[in-house]
C-alpha cells in the first residue's frame, strides 16, 4: 500500500490518473463537482457510507478487492475514525484490538519505528 496522505489527495490523484477533469469526471458519473472539489481539498470529510464510497471506487475505476480499492477504503475509514469493513467483520481481530492498542499507547513509537512494525506485520 502507497501512501497517498489524505483521502482527498488520493481520491484526486485517482481521478487525475483517469486522465479527467473534476467536471468531466461530475458529469459522466452525476456527481456534484462542488462537493467533490471540497472532498478533494479535505473539506469535506469521507463519506461514512460503504455505498457511497463503492459508488465512488467504481467511478474511479477501482477493482473491487484491487491494492487501490482496499486503500482507497482505508484512508476513507482511517480519516473517519472507524475501522474498515473488514476488520470490524473479523471478531479475532476485534477482540485483540484493545490490547494492541495499549500496547502502541504504551510504547509510544515515533513515526520510523511505527514504520518498521507495519513493515514487519506485512511480512508476517
Amino acid at each position: 500500500m502507497n501512501h497517498h496522505g489524505s483521502f482527498g489527495e488520493y481520491f484526486k490523484s485517482l481521478r487525475l490518473k483517469r486522465g479527467l477533469t473534476l467536471r468531466d469526471f461530475c458529469l459522466q458519473n452525476g456527481f456534484d463537482p462542488g462537493n467533490i472539489s471540497k472532498l478533494e481539498r479535505g473539506i469535506f470529510a469521507p463519506p461514512q457510507s460503504d455505498e457511497k464510497l463503492r459508488d465512488y471506487a467504481k467511478a474511479l475505476g477501482l477493482r473491487e478487492g484491487s491494492a487501490e480499492w482496499i486503500e482507497f477504503f482505508d484512508l476513507a475509514a482511517a480519516e473517519g475514525g472507524r475501522l474498515p469493513e473488514d476488520i470490524r467483520k473479523d471478531s479475532s481481530v476485534i477482540e485483540r484490538l484493545p490490547a494492541f492498542f495499549r500496547t502502541l499507547r504504551d510504547k509510544k513509537l515515533p513515526g520510523e519505528a511505527l514504520d518498521k512494525l507495519i513493515e514487519k506485520l506485512k511480512h508476517s
